[in-house]
């Protein structure tokens, strides 16, 4: 099987629509769309997450991690919860549930489990960029979060297909490490519409060059899952050819640095429980 042939093919499949949604992915589709729109109001806002319940459980566990709730006050209601997150971050949420989705609902226990450790993946990725934004490249956090959500978002979509295309999966992952991934990656994020600064990141994530010191989006993303403790199924090494799974919070040997006056290792020690409120939020 020539797997990037493959690849193309299901790219250009998605290019002209055949990229199908399951119902709740609609309503999140809807949700974002409609927090879009700047005439949007949060009841509005509120009464569209409330229509999908994945959304909403998810949306009042971000209200309530220790990122968005610093004071311990807890929020029950899902338009308290919109106003403390705003929008942006309702929609990243919101783009969390489509992306999680998008694996469908395979039968297959092999598929389930990867689907499954994929999105463990993605939600430390996802957490892990809010924090090294916000504490070392100093980028918006908001937006790092966001691009660590759909950052594998092409993977999802690949084990949707999977039963399909038998012996898509076989095998070592070589050919998605060294194309694939973008060629599907890439066609996914288009038709939802990512902004083209998430892209380029995410463009900067497959490249895999990591500069030292951190400073932009793409090097956000590329250190959240250097230090991901939670390897992508569909990868045997990482962006820089090492072997995944190897980092914890504290930082790996090669990757900790001095970073003014602190080090990363001592920076994510701080941040663990913020990491792993996150984390646990975005658990869908």
């Amino acid at each position: 099987m020539d797997k990037l042939e493959v690849f193309n093919t299901l790219a250009a499949g998605v290019g002209h629509g055949e990229l199908a949604f399951p119902t709740s992915a609609q309503v999140a589709i809807k949700v974002r769309q409609a927090l879009d729109d700047p005439e949007c109001h949060i009841e509005a806002a509120a009464h569209l997450v409330q229509a999908e319940p994945l959304l909403a459980a998810r949306v009042v566990a971000m209200a309530n991690s220790v990122t968005y709730n610093r004071a311990g006050n807890p929020v029950t209601d899902v338009r308290t919860a919109v106003a403390r997150l705003g929008f942006r971050t309702v929609r990243a949420l919101a783009m969390a549930l489509i992306t999680r989705q998008l694996s469908g609902s395979p039968s297959d226990p092999a598929l389930q489990a990867m689907a499954a450790q994929l999105w463990q993946h993605t939600a430390h990725v996802a957490a892990l960029a809010h924090v090294i934004a916000r504490r070392v490249t100093k980028v918006d956090g908001e937006t790092a979060m966001f691009a660590g959500i759909v950052h594998e978002v092409g993977g999802f979509y690949l084990l949707s297909q999977a039963k399909r295309q038998p012996g898509l999966l076989d095998g070592d992952f070589d050919a998605w490490m060294e194309g694939g991934e973008m060629i599907l990656g890439r066609a996914v994020l288009q038709v939802l519409e990512v902004p083209a600064p998430v892209l380029e990141a995410i463009e900067a994530y497959w490249d895999g060059f990591l500069a030292i010191p951190p400073h932009s989006l793409g090097d956000t993303l590329l250190l959240a899952e250097e230090l991901c403790p939670v390897p992508s199924p569909l990868h045997r090494f990482n962006r820089r050819g090492e072997a995944p799974g190897g980092a914890d919070m504290g930082g790996s040997g090669n990757l900790d640095m001095v970073l003014g006056e602190e080090t990363l290792s001592g920076i994510l020690a701080e941040a663990a429980e913020e990491v792993g409120s996150l984390t646990g939020a975005l658990q869908f």
